[in-house]
């Protein structure tokens, strides 16, 4: 866990405030995800203000915590190189997106939930660090994001929220900010699913969400356990992990040979390495279908040429 301690927040990084807050909570469990998280917060915070004296105070202490994490874990490949760093925190995020989804549509809603809907948005945010989002990573977003303003405000008016995708118009961060108004954090275990950013507004969709249809388990890794994430508060009798069906071992991979001289190109080694990457990051969640298709696909495109 990082050490140097930060100094207040400056006004100006509220939109950050979050990704800092789920950094320390997952100091402990997933110290990778952790750093990334404040990487992520100093990149945001140095394109929002590094020249006022409060914000490059905090942005040096911020940098300070980066850089006694990156030492202390210097020997862990998910920080040391970008491709084994993004399969993690992306992991990450869509297994706490499956646990939310699951709840979402088994019809139970509580503040849990909605704060894994929440965190799940803001990792997907953290993943811009490696690069620009897939569109995928983008829907799920905002789906996350849109699915924790709805379910929050249905709570805090008596309502019950429908489960699923729905057909819901102007639901946006700015009610349940307006419920925050006046704390600058929220305490841990608590759910403030609340935009503090233009950029995160402007993404939150206010339009109707009837078109979007995610079936379960399209979002995660295929047939991710739904487990409930450490420290949630839900006891571990509530949801049993869905047991794993192992994909077949592809038969063509065994009589597979190259048509003549395959000659492989730097980004074929580059996304095979990527689908090993991939598959290693699966194992640590213990799921073995994912690791198991990510190491095919990548022994397809060695021995092929092809995906």
């Amino acid at each position: 866990m990082a050490a140097t301690v930060l100094p207040p927040l400056p006004p100006q990084f509220k939109s950050i405030q979050h990704h800092l807050r789920t950094a320390q909570e997952l100091d402990k469990r997933e110290p990778v995800v952790a750093y990334y998280c404040r990487l992520y917060a100093m990149q945001t915070g140095m394109k929002i203000d590094s020249k006022t004296p409060e914000c490059r105070k905090f942005l040096s202490k911020l940098m300070d915590q980066l850089e006694a994490m990156k030492k202390q874990f210097g020997d862990n490949e998910a920080i040391t190189q970008d491709i084994v760093g993004s399969a993690h925190v992306e992991n990450y995020a869509l297994k706490m997106f499956l646990y939310a989804d699951n709840e979402d549509r088994a019809g139970q809603f509580h503040k849990n939930m909605i704060k894994s809907f929440y965190t799940a948005s803001l990792l997907i945010d953290v993943l811009t660090v490696f690069g620009e989002l897939s569109e995928e990573n983008a829907q799920h977003r905002k789906y996350a994001r849109w699915k924790a303003a709805y379910i929050h405000n249905c709570l805090k008016n008596g309502e019950t929220p429908q489960p699923g995708p729905i057909g819901m118009e102007g639901e946006s961060f700015a009610d349940a900010e307006r419920d925050e108004a006046g704390s600058s954090s929220v305490p841990s275990g608590t759910t403030q699913p609340a935009s503090s950013s233009t950029h995160e507004a402007n993404s939150t969709p206010t339009s109707n969400f009837t078109g979007i249809h995610i079936p379960p388990g399209a979002h995660a890794p295929a047939n991710t356990p739904a487990e409930v994430p450490h420290n949630t508060g839900v006891t571990s009798n509530t949801i049993q992990p869905a047991p794993q069906s192992i994909p077949l071992v592809d038969p063509s991979l065994y009589s597979a040979q190259s048509t003549g001289e395959v000659r492989l190109t730097p980004e074929d080694f580059a996304r095979a390495q990527k689908y090993c990457k991939y598959a290693g990051s699966a194992l640590q969640y213990e799921d073995v279908s994912t690791a198991v298709q990510n190491l095919q696909r990548a022994l397809k495109l060695l021995i092929t040429g092809r995906e």
